[in-house]
């Protein structure tokens, strides 16, 4: 898979993954009534993380927001928690990958940057999923614990007969758009992350070749260098020895007062 098909399929993923991800948090059927005790039943309740709502058979279906904050469950707060956190990670992450995408060139700026942006937006994406998938998993876990919980309370010791009737929940659809939905972001992550590879430029290493001057005598300087050859030495050397010689008939054409003594 090219590095360009790798980054597009991440991207179209991690958005299907942020749309599921709205839906799942603004759905109302997070939990529903569970219906194997009593299959006919003139009210079907159903919750969700703002809002539980009561279906009656005639179709009428009222729903009552949750007025409360404090008053929620600490489970339910922190479900509220990871969606919001996925979701807003997720936006932001989509705003960077715009921008990185290889096939969209916007001003100078150059595949190093791209690839960078890339990573960031593929970490973000990976970290939303995850808030989404933990998100609903926690929830269901609540769910389950509830379950059997009323399901125990609901039986006496005494030959197993049923005294009284709670309302059980059980899973509801919104807890699988979650799920697939956190699973898609997760799964765009890394492949934004794969493609930041394939956009980074490679670095060439040039090995260093010292290259030397033909002439036979080469000084190097700060200035630069300069090449000399023999040929110079001997005429400077040849220059010095004609004037020891000069020097010396000088001093033999012109004796001095001591060579009478």
């Amino acid at each position: 898979m090219s590095t360009t098909t790798c980054q597009v399929v991440g991207f179209l993923l991690s958005i299907l993954g942020l749309a599921g991800c709205i839906v799942a948090t603004e759905m109302d059927m997070w939990s529903t009534q569970d219906l194997y005790d009593n299959p006919v039943t003139a009210v079907f309740q159903y919750e969700g993380l703002w809002r539980s709502c009561v279906q009656q058979s005639s179709g009428f279906t009222e729903c009552r927001p949750y007025l409360t904050i404090l008053g929620l469950p600490a489970m339910l707060q922190a479900v509220r928690a990871l969606m919001i956190v996925g979701i807003v990670l997720s936006v932001i992450s989509l705003l960077v990958a715009i921008f990185a995408l290889k096939c969209i060139r916007i001003g100078n700026m150059d595949d190093s940057a791209k690839a960078k942006m890339t990573l960031t937006s593929g970490i973000m994406f990976i970290i939303a999923g995850l808030c989404a998938i933990a998100g609903v998993s926690v929830f269901a876990n609540m769910l389950v614990t509830n379950f059997w919980m009323s399901t125990a309370s609901m039986y006496t010791s005494m030959g197993g007969m049923v005294q009284t009737v709670q309302t059980r929940y059980t899973f509801g659809a919104a807890l699988f758009v979650g799920w697939v939905a956190g699973g898609l972001t997760l799964i765009g992550g890394v492949l934004m992350c794969i493609a930041c590879r394939g956009l980074a430029p490679e670095e060439t290493n040039y090995k260093a070749v010292s290259y030397h001057a033909s002439g036979h005598n080469v000084a190097y300087r700060p200035g630069g260098f300069k090449a000399s050859t023999g040929f110079e030495s001997n005429t400077r050397n040849k220059k010095i020895y004609d004037g020891g010689a000069r020097t010396e008939d000088e001093g033999q054409s012109h004796p001095s007062k001591y060579d009478y003594v």
